[in-house]
């Protein structure tokens, strides 16, 4: 899992050669003793130093560019010949005390109170600061303990500069695994050691900005630092294409900021790990948290959780001991979604499935488990009763109806509802993350519909169809309903649904299978296609499902049901717009002046266009196989 990491880390790399080095990190042994002329002009421009035999320069120093600066320690000095990337200053140091540290070349020091134990690499900047140290024996916030999913301890885990979110749901999730859990704990001990530091690093091309305290704190490359408040005992982990940016009264603590994220406005980091592309903003606080690529927290609060990729938490809400590694969803104004608290310890924790959406004011009480209710929309001011979940692509509403013999606290589920009835919101949402991902190094897989979450909906169905049909059912009737109720028609809707998309699923199978062969020229094998066995994993799935679905069907007939299949995707996305302009004009006057009609919409028009497009690939497809053989 992470057994190269030593090996493979730049963090670990960089940090060891500086701990190994025998002689300057930035100059090697090409520094000199300060010249007589060098030293006059130093003390002129009103410099000072206890001891002016430790301060050594590289080839080319000019000492003119350092003035009103005062050294103490063992200080190496570059050349500054060149303008800095602040506003074209002229680099060198101006208004500063360096202690022991290492001045690369074209760097830029100006109004800054004390830089102690640092390597500050060619073309920073560092302007207007106050305290810049590093103290003995730091690791920079690696090593650190985070308790993930529980206040209380028990999922926690040791972090690394370059940990990722399935490697972090792994350790999380497998607390019965004690070789494992030892493994990896040896593997972090090691890394921590490997980058624990008495120097800490400013590298190539940082900008340092108007901010107070930066304490035991590694910066990469390029990144922007304006205007935090605090940083302190932090890996930044930044390069060129891809800076980090920390500013605007923003405060970091003890945490692990990846390449390309962004903490800004007011926002507090402590104890957590961002990262790549992730971001913090606008007084939003994440405390013993994991954020996952491409996830941002604005405004609310996020605390013991692993939080996946693509999540939207845009307004004032709470998450708290939440394991949501797959991400992909939403959570909404006022969403309180952090009963762990029992009146005893905060001890209880909620693990959700990929693409939940948490409606405005809603109440999760713990502990929950909605992980096999992907794509599944708590509604508007819902309160949850602790439960298990086990239905894909539902609505859990508040209750239509109140009956006798079920608690009034049960709320309404409609399983598949989002399958029949919001299939706009899945499909838009495949392509918006494709269009909004930034990171590199994390492999996403963005499709809905495939394998894992059909099995889901495979096994939905099975358990929906009951022999004893009642008006109302609850999870003593079916397993999986978690603490809510559901109706008939709900049931036969959630099967209609869910067979809808799983044969859907089966039939494009069918259709790139098809494409292959035929650009192979195999037509034996497509008259086998249902029989052959091959290695290939995807297709062996949706062939099962092929022929549990539509066994009677001929290949043809099957490639005609998924044109009409694709026709009424495409047909449902624009009704589904379609029935947000209807309400919106029945409200708003100018509803239509303001907003796009379902019609015009890019992505209906956009999925119209695919559905063309598979029409022309089936009936060219179609042509192709022709006299393959009858049961074609």
């Amino acid at each position: 899992m992470i057994n190269n990491i030593l090996k493979t880390s730049e963090l670990v790399n960089e940090l060891n050669a500086i701990k190994n080095s025998k002689s300057s990190i930035l100059f090697s042994n090409k520094i000199k003793s300060l010249t007589p002329e060098q030293l006059s002009v130093l003390k002129y421009n009103g410099n000072f130093s206890l001891d002016w035999e430790k301060i050594k320069v590289a080839p080319g120093f000019d000492a003119s560019r350092i003035k009103n600066s005062n050294f103490y320690g063992d200080v190496i000095l570059g050349k500054f010949d060149k303008p800095s990337s602040l506003n074209n200053i002229p680099t060198g140091i101006y208004n500063a005390t360096i202690i022991d540290s290492e001045i690369g070349n074209d760097v830029l020091i100006m109004n800054t109170g004390i830089i102690s134990n640092y390597i500050v690499q060619d073309k920073s900047v560092i302007f207007n600061c106050g305290e810049i140290r590093t103290d003995k024996k730091t690791s920079f916030g690696n090593g650190i303990e985070i308790l993930i999913a529980l206040e209380t301890g028990g999922r926690e885990i040791s972090v690394y500069a370059e940990i990722t979110i399935p490697v972090a749901e792994k350790i999380a999730k497998s607390r019965f695994d004690k070789t494992l859990l030892k493994k990896y704990t040896k593997i972090v001990a090691q890394y921590e050691k490997s980058v624990t530091s008495n120097t800490g690093v400013i590298s190539k091309g940082v900008k340092l900005i108007n901010t107070p305290k930066i304490i035991n704190t590694y910066i990469g490359e390029y990144a922007n630092i304006d205007n935090a408040q605090l940083l302190n005992n932090v890996t930044i982990l930044s390069d060129e294409d891809e800076p980090t940016e920390i500013s605007d009264g923003a405060i970091v603590s003890d945490s692990i900021v990846q390449w390309g994220c962004n903490v800004t406005s007011m926002a507090v980091v402590e104890f957590s790990v961002l990262t790549e592309h992730s971001h913090v903003e606008s007084h939003g606080t994440v405390k013993n948290s994991i954020i996952g690529p491409n996830t941002g927290v604005s405004e609310g609060e996020v605390i013991s959780c692993l939080l996946g990729p693509f999540v939207g938490f845009h307004h004032q809400a709470l998450l708290i001991s939440a394991l949501w590694p797959l991400g992909k969803g939403n959570i909404s104004y006022g969403a309180n979604i952090g009963s762990n608290h029992t009146s005893r310890t905060p001890d209880q924790e909620l693990w959700i499935g990929e693409g939940v959406f948490f409606g405005l004011g809603c109440n999760i009480k713990f502990p929950s488990d909605f992980t096999y209710s992907p794509y599944t929309i708590i509604a508007t001011g819902v309160d949850t009763l602790p439960q298990k979940l086990l239905f894909p692509f539902s609505l859990v509403n508040s209750p239509s109806q109140v009956f006798d013999e079920i608690s009034p606290a049960y709320n309404e589920i409609f399983p598949g509802w989002i399958l029949s009835n919001n299939i706009f919101m899945i499909k838009r949402n495949e392509g918006k993350y494709i269009k909004r991902n930034k990171a590199k190094r994390t492999k996403f897989v963005f499709e809905v519909f495939r394998p894992e979450i059909i099995n889901m909906m495979v096994d939905a169905r099975k358990r929906l169809q009951v022999k004893n049909v009642k008006e109302i059912y609850t999870d003593r009737d079916i397993t999986g309903l978690g603490k809510n109720y559901m109706s008939e028609d709900a049931r036969k809707n959630g099967i209609e649904a869910y067979t809808f998309y799983i044969k859907y699923y089966a039939l494009l199978g069918l259709k790139t299978r098809l494409e292959y062969l035929v650009s192979s020229e195999n037509k034996s094998k497509i008259r086998n296609i249902m029989r052959d066995k091959t290695g290939d994993k995807r297709w062996e799935h949706e062939k099962k499902i092929l022929i549990l679905e539509l066994t009677n069907n001929t290949i043809i007939q099957n490639l005609k049901l998924l044109i009409e299949m694709q026709k009424k995707i495409a047909k449902d996305i624009q009704v589904s717009k379609e029935k947000d302009d209807m309400r919106g004009r029945q409200i708003i006057e100018d509803y239509d002046v303001v907003h796009t009609k379902a019609k015009d919409d890019s992505f209906v028009r956009e999925t119209w266009r695919i559905t063309k497009t598979i029409k022309l690939e089936i009936k060219i497809l179609m042509q192709k196989l022709k006299g393959a053989g009858k049961n074609v």
